[in-house]
């Protein structure tokens, strides 16, 4: 994994790795000067707000003596990553089969192809995957659905275009019973509307599979885009004030610099990321690991 994911933290890294080889440059010394362009790195770097609470513990530090050299400030930034990405958080599975797991973001997150690596992942693992195409107002959606389903062997479960979401998640419970189905993934509207009316249409159909599937839905993980830094934490934060989100899947991590968000939603919404996706193939996922992605942003 560390291998895959370090390929898809290239960006960043490179970013973060010649904007600490500058400051940090051999034989300088430690000071507020140097703290201060260290700030700077990990806002352009997308930490944000959690960047700038990095370096004031740094500067804490650096005033009673604990952080004394700028050779010291490497590993120290290395560990409140690590400290601030939290333990692993493993996808949540149901007791008895099948494990129902919603996903939900904007359109243009990559909601829908990270539906198809998380049936590869499930899949990969032995497990029979059912899709229920609940996003009744994107044809297009359903059809990119149908194409990855059949390419990662899952079962399809669609509705009328405009129909009713939640009598498509019924139907794909249904489908997943009498298939035997280890996991049943539910698409939903890549819109947020208002928190009013995202809430009544994710109620309603999480409602009909908790009727049809006891505990259901087991796992809620919103899908974020990993290019889009910031903004993708002012994303998670107004999902999570509408929908009972659990857990994150971060989506094109190949493609930023930016991937220091990942930090900084982890810290600032208090939701685990579970998932990340670096690259375009459906095998292009990896299970979340904290240390592992540390490792990999920092690394040379």
């Amino acid at each position: 994994m560390f291998e895959r994911l370090r390929a898809g933290l290239r960006k960043t890294r490179e970013k973060l790795a010649a904007g600490l080889n500058a400051i940090l440059s051999i034989g300088r010394d430690l000071d507020d000067a140097l703290l201060d362009e260290l700030e700077e790195l990990l806002y352009t770097a997308d930490l944000g707000a959690t960047g700038t609470e990095i370096i004031e513990k740094a500067r804490t530090a650096y005033r009673q003596r604990a952080l004394k050299t700028s050779d010291q400030v490497y590993d120290f930034l290395k560990q409140e990553v690590r400290e601030r990405l939290g333990a692993r958080a493993e996808v949540r599975l149901a007791e008895k089969a099948p494990t129902v797991i919603l996903v939900v973001g904007v359109n243009g997150s990559g909601k829908t192809t990270s539906i198809a690596k998380l049936a590869r992942f499930f899949a990969r693992r032995g497990q029979k995957v059912v899709i229920g195409a609940a996003d009744t107002f994107r044809a297009a959606a359903v059809e990119q659905l149908a194409i990855w389903a059949e390419r990662v062997g899952a079962s399809l479960v669609k509705g009328k275009a405009q129909g009713d979401p939640a009598a498509v998640a019924f139907d794909a419970a249904e489908t997943a019973l009498a298939e035997g189905a280890d996991v049943l993934l539910v698409d939903t509207a890549g819109r947020l509307h208002t928190h009013e009316t995202l809430m009544r249409e994710l109620t309603k159909i999480s409602s009909v599979l908790g009727k049809r599937i006891a505990g259901a839905p087991h796992e809620v993980i919103l899908v974020l885009d990993a290019t889009t830094g910031q903004n993708a934490l002012v994303q998670a934060e107004k999902f999570k004030a509408a929908v009972p989100v659990s857990a994150l899947f971060l989506a094109k991590l190949d493609g930023s610099a930016k991937g220091g968000a990942a930090v900084a939603i982890r810290d600032r919404v208090g939701l685990p990321v579970k998932f990340v996706g670096v690259g375009e193939k459906a095998d292009d996922i990896e299970e979340f690991d904290p240390q592992a992605f540390a490792e990999s942003l920092f690394a040379g």
